[in-house]
């Protein structure tokens, strides 16, 4: 069992502590293993009425190693796994993964999520799927897998495009990041409590007492969502089908705010940016979130293996200069064939699949 999470049980509460605080929790592998295992005997066992997620705390009390929910997903790795091993390793962390996402989305006991800090990526897909989702002030959510190259996953093919108006897509495209407020206002999060009363929460619903009674006696009103000041702007500026049409329009807008988007749009890679609209379009196909997982897998497998993946973590974690070359390094250069062969089925190493006993 690996020491990078932490699995116990309260009386009739499973819980789970993400312990890797300096790499602010992101998940390994091992951690989406220990995980499954833990749900899965938790979901057959009568005693268990409900589970609790959220990070431990930094053993030496560092404020800036607490500050993490989860992150993200070991990119690191599969970057390695993508240069040395044909991407094999990396494939199995996907997996691993995405049954994680999957049997938490199809969960039948409430999971609450507590969303307190970095919420990114991985943290996401582990996130999203819990019937309770609590944002603190302390929340800072984010899909930012424009910046390395690969895509929204972990479900974001489901979760975003249902998000209201253009939200999910001005989320894929420009990897913005939200505050608890403006999760709340998103529909990112189903509660809003400051962070100096989530442990008197967990305590109650620990103690037995159900977890949506004691989320909304102590919620507090989230302030003003930023957000929704521009979601006109978003609504109609993100609301073209193809990046290049949201590029255009963003030009042709030429205020300030839709100036810093189209910059932050256009910095990202072009590819990712074609294949998060096609995930969005793709998805209406899906008729469970078993069929998205299975897509997102596809894509994932093909992704990991461009350059533009090995490029963007080296430009964002290892050299740091934010300065990648993708490859197409336009939009238009995105041809559709290219898209067609990422979203290919039976990708090397065969189909995702749930786990056998939640096909």
């Amino acid at each position: 069992m690996t020491t990078e999470v932490h699995i116990h049980s309260h009386g009739p509460v499973g819980h789970i502590s993400l312990n890797r605080p300096k790499a602010l929790h992101a998940l390994t592998q091992a951690m989406c293993e220990a995980m499954a295992e833990a749900l899965l005997a938790w979901r057959d066992d009568d005693a268990i009425t409900a589970v609790i997620l959220d990070h431990a705390p930094s053993p030496d009390g560092d404020p800036k190693l607490s500050r993490g929910f989860c992150a993200g997903g070991d990119v690191a790795m599969v970057r390695k796994s993508a240069l040395e091993d044909d991407g094999v390793s990396g494939r199995a962390f996907f997996y691993a993964e995405y049954r994680l996402n999957h049997l938490m989305f199809t969960y039948p006991k409430p999971i609450v999520a507590f969303m307190d800090g970095v919420t990114m990526g991985g943290g996401v897909g582990i996130s999203q799927p819990c019937q309770f989702r609590v944002a603190t002030e302390n929340t800072l959510f984010a899909m930012p897998e424009g910046n390395i190259g690969l895509f929204p996953d972990v479900g974001a093919g489901w979760y975003l495009p249902r998000l209201r108006g253009a939200v999910g897509k001005f989320l894929a495209l420009t990897a913005a990041r939200l505050d608890g407020a403006e999760c709340m206002w998103a529909g990112l999060a189903t509660h809003y409590l400051t962070s100096d009363r989530l442990a008197e929460a967990k305590a109650r619903i620990i103690a037995g007492e159900a977890p949506g009674g004691v989320l909304a006696n102590m919620a507090s009103h989230a302030p003003d969502a930023r957000i929704a000041g521009n979601a006109a702007k978003i609504d109609l500026l993100f609301g073209p089908d193809t990046l290049e049409g949201i590029i255009a329009a963003l030009k042709a807008d030429g205020g300030d705010w839709a100036k810093k988007e189209l910059k932050a749009v256009q910095a990202k890679c072009p590819t990712t940016g074609k294949v998060a609209l096609r995930q969005f379009a793709e998805n209406a196909n899906c008729a469970s979130f078993a069929d998205n997982m299975r897509m997102e897998y596809r894509i994932a497998s093909r992704m990991m293996l461009r350059h533009d993946f090995a490029e963007g973590v080296r430009a964002v974690l290892i050299d740091k200069d934010n300065d990648p070359a993708w490859d197409p390094a336009k939009p238009e250069d995105v041809i559709d064939a290219l898209l067609d062969g990422i979203f290919a089925e039976d990708p090397d190493g065969g189909e995702w699949t749930p786990f056998p006993e939640l096909a």
